[in-house]
């Protein structure tokens, strides 16, 4: 384990966007599909600051954790745990399967692995 500052200030910096889409955008483009690309971005940054992780691991762990989530969502998690009118765990499993989220965590953790390679690089 190591802790690196400037992965976590993005970490809540995305953290702070993701609270406000949440609670100022209830429908649109920015709310279902740039919130799930950010959220991937959030959680990579998250297991950079915490976890001395390679890059492409962490890219594979994060894009994991948001499939499993997804596929929750799929199999009625939230139904199946008498969840579905807890907000909270509402907003952190999701409600419902969409197919275009899967594509949405790939380009989110695109971004994220990308920026750090070329970060690294520099």
């Amino acid at each position: 384990m190591r802790f690196q500052k400037p992965y976590f200030i993005i970490g809540l910096i995305l953290l702070v966007i993701e609270i406000m889409i949440a609670v100022f955008l209830k429908t649109g483009f920015i709310r279902h599909t740039v919130g799930d690309v950010l959220v991937v971005i959030m959680l990579y940054c998250f297991m950079r600051s915490f976890f001395k992780l390679k890059a492409f691991h962490t890219a594979l762990i994060v894009l994991a954790i948001a499939f499993c989530i997804e596929f929750l969502q799929l199999w009625n998690l939230l139904d199946y745990f008498d969840l579905r009118d807890n907000t909270l765990a509402v907003v952190i499993l999701g409600s419902t399967f969409e197919i275009t989220d899967l594509f949405a965590y790939c380009f989110g953790v695109l971004i994220a692995f990308s920026i750090d390679l070329k970060t690294a690089s520099s």
